[in-house]
């Protein structure tokens, strides 16, 4: 088969570390299944794979006992159902599919004993912690990732949401008692970005009023467009960042005062004095001090990633005298990405597919979303399709 490749000698710009090669198609073992790939979205994990940092995904793998020297990326897919393993029965050959990325080892002693599986030991992203990904002709698969194609979407849009969509739903709906309710105010950091188009979208199917932070009138303007009941310009605030130590008053001071005004900022949104019972995060370095501060009392601030840093300052006193939680979250078990995707197919949650690359531009894509050059939504790379055509394999 014909795949987009990583290899280490190529780690750098997206641009240049994917290259087209041939590969031996792999064979679906027990409790797998091969999916011929129609389309394939596009993640910032594979801008890391690229980039061979902050892990290198070949050499990790490989230290675990995998044999393959390169990395075939793609952690969102649609497809058909090409061959199944033995034991299989979820799926068939010739179904049309999507494809959630959460792996795991169902002998795994923590999932047997009743624990949720994507917080597993054994718990890996496909496409990214694992090989055999979705810019490929073919992606290897476990059977349980598989889920229907709602049938109104076109094999890109279909390839575009899932990651970002099970990501967004298990934060906004997996950490009782702090799941949307009607009413909630909710803020959504990125509102204009993959996760944020989809967690605006996931807020208001539910009931809650999302309110979303993005950089300038433009996305701010799509925010509202899919949802959203008003935006933020984050780039009218310069507080970002670690405070600076409680104990210099002027210094702190001066923060605090940034953030009071951005919680006024959503006052003004909402047109009445409400706080987010929950804020949905993952900028992470910047932005966490704020969000601590403008959340609710006992309310949460849920964050699944750092896209401007890991170190992050907590004044604990905003956790323990007004009781707010700060979760972590990492994807979704198939319980949740089955939700969304439900969502999906009654036509509550959109895509926001914005852009679509042919296969040869898969690098391309990779580039712009490393220099935040890619447009608002979601984009998606055609592989198998060059139209909306059906497919026959039974």
């Amino acid at each position: 088969m014909v795949a987009q490749v990583i290899r280490p000698e190529r780690y750098g710009d997206p641009r240049d570390a994917f290259a087209a090669e041939e590969i031996p198609t792999p064979t679906p073992g027990p409790g797998q299944a091969l999916v011929y790939v129609m389309a394939a979205g596009v993640n910032y994990n594979n801008v890391w794979a690229a980039l061979g940092r902050p892990v290198d995904v070949i050499a990790a793998r490989r230290k675990a006992g995998a044999v393959e020297d390169f990395h075939i990326g793609g952690s969102d897919a649609s497809g058909v159902v090409y061959a199944v393993g033995e034991g299989v029965d979820n799926v068939h050959v010739g179904d049309e599919v999507v494809v959630h990325c959460g792996q795991w080892d169902m002998a795994d002693p923590f999932i047997t004993a009743g624990g949720d599986p994507i917080t597993a030991p054994s718990a890996r992203i496909w496409g990214y912690e694992t090989n055999w990904g979705s810019f490929a002709q073919f992606t290897l698969v476990q059977a349980h990732q598989l889920l229907p194609k709602p049938p109104k979407l076109s094999w890109a849009s279909a390839a575009a949401y899932m990651l970002v969509g099970a990501t967004a739903y298990r934060m906004l709906c997996g950490w009782e008692p702090h799941t949307v309710r009607e009413n909630d105010v909710v803020l959504v950091w990125g509102g204009s970005g993959g996760l944020g188009s989809q967690a605006i979208q996931i807020v208001r199917a539910r009931g809650g009023i999302p309110v979303a932070v993005a950089s300038g009138g433009e996305r701010g303007e799509f925010c509202v467009s899919i949802g959203a009941a008003g935006y933020i310009d984050r780039k009218q605030f310069d507080h970002w960042g670690l405070p600076p130590d409680w104990r210099d008053n002027d210094a702190y001071g001066e923060w605090a005062a940034g953030a009071r005004a951005f919680g006024k900022a959503i006052w003004d949104v909402l047109g009445e004095k409400r706080n987010p019972r929950i804020v949905f995060e993952h900028p992470g370095e910047a932005t966490i001090p704020t969000s601590i501060f403008v959340c609710d009392n006992a309310g949460m601030v849920v964050i699944c990633a750092g896209t401007t840093g890991y170190h992050a300052a907590v004044d604990l006193r905003y956790l323990w005298m007004r009781s707010k939680r700060l979760q972590g979250s990492h994807f979704a078990n198939d319980e949740q990405s089955a939700a969304l995707n439900e969502l999906v197919t009654q036509g509550l949650v959109d895509p926001c597919l914005r852009r679509t690359f042919d296969f040869d531009d898969v690098g391309v894509a990779h580039q712009l979303m490393y220099e935040n050059r890619h447009p608002v939504g979601n984009m998606a790379i055609l592989v198998g399709a060059r139209d909306d055509q059906q497919v026959d394999f039974s």
